[in-house]
């Protein structure tokens, strides 16, 4: 009964079915029938014309949309707990050449408008100190935390008016499209982002992200650099064919709303030990060692995080037995 990662969920069927069904002889890299329709797909979803390119880790997709959106020697500002600053080695000065992330707080690792301004008034506009050219949040947060539209909006409005690149980190883009109801286009280039790291191996994926353009300009420049990076595989069409597999009726929110319901589910064992709202399908409890300890001799696996708090998350595969026994367990504690 393992909870301390989405990432270690199995890949959904629909997923092996669809690399089965593109394991055949095509275009390499590419060009192949399954990446030639990303576009299309990606571009009905989000009711516009965008770009679409596939890569094999969201540390990628973020990185290479923020090389794009940030010079060398401009600056990223992001939240102090965002995964491009404490999850990621250091590829965002890698894959930029020298950015600097420039850090700043929020509540459940939300990032406000007042915060980046903030955080931009602080740097003399002088050549001296490393102006700041881009943005990047991460939705669902380090912290299970949802943005609305309306708070998206009002940091791309801040981000035009300062002339910043907008990145979202959309690892679990799925679990937050769950919970707030609203279409992808609302939460994304009607709220100002230029570009969307799209998670799918938290949601069913078996080794695909995409990286979604909505400043189509961009793709050029990311597809060289994509291939500079070494994430173009001469067998792209298994990454195009599950992501399209994952789009497929829905598939991804169908999967986004069975691992948010999972998490509702385990929070309403124990209100009272709840570290943050549950908006998507991570849980933070509170807990001492003895109780952690409690819950694993019973056969539960999670991750320990600050003194005093466990992380729990849920999957799109876990429901009936296991979390049930999971939210007796935490509620007899």
């Amino acid at each position: 009964m393992r909870f301390f990662s989405d990432n270690a969920a199995p890949a959904h069927p629909a997923v092996i079915e669809a690399i089965a069904a593109s394991n055949r002889m095509d275009t390499a890299y590419d060009g192949d029938e399954w990446s030639g329709r990303l576009d299309r797909a990606f571009s009905d979803l989000f009711e516009r014309e965008v770009r679409a390119l596939w890569v094999t880790t969201g540390t990628a997709a973020n990185c290479l949309a923020l090389a794009a959106l940030c010079p060398a020697f401009g600056g990223i500002v992001c939240h102090k707990d965002a995964h491009i600053e404490n999850d990621e080695a250091g590829a965002p000065g890698f894959y930029t050449q020298g950015a600097k992330l420039m850090l700043v707080g929020g509540e459940g690792a939300k990032v406000s408008p007042d915060a980046v301004a903030a955080a931009c008034d602080r740097v003399r506009k002088d050549v001296h100190q490393v102006q700041p050219k881009a943005l990047s949040i991460t939705n669902a947060t380090e912290y299970g935390l949802v943005y609305r539209a309306t708070e998206v909006g009002a940091l791309g409005e801040l981000a035009k008016s300062r002339g910043l690149g907008f990145h979202m980190d959309g690892a679990r883009f799925a679990n937050a499209l769950a919970t707030t109801g609203g279409s992808p286009a609302e939460v994304t280039w009607r709220a100002g982002v230029d570009a969307l790291s799209f998670g799918f191996v938290k949601n069913g994926g078996l080794n695909a992200e995409t990286l979604i353009l909505f400043r189509t300009e961009l793709a050029d420049e990311i597809a060289v650099r994509r291939k500079r990076a070494g994430h173009l595989l001469s067998k792209g069409r298994m990454l195009a064919a599950q992501i399209l597999a994952m789009l497929e009726g829905d598939l991804w929110l169908d999967n986004a709303r069975a691992a948010n319901a999972a998490a509702q589910q385990i929070a309403a064992a124990a209100p009272h030990r709840l570290v943050y709202p549950v908006e998507a399908n991570e849980i933070f409890l509170k807990a001492t060692p003895e109780e952690a300890a409690s819950l694993r001799a019973q056969g539960f696996d999670f991750y320990d995080w600050a003194p005093g708090e466990i992380r729990l998350v849920t999957s799109w595969d876990q429901c009936g037995e296991p979390i049930e026994k999971l939210a007796a367990a935490i509620s007899t504690l």
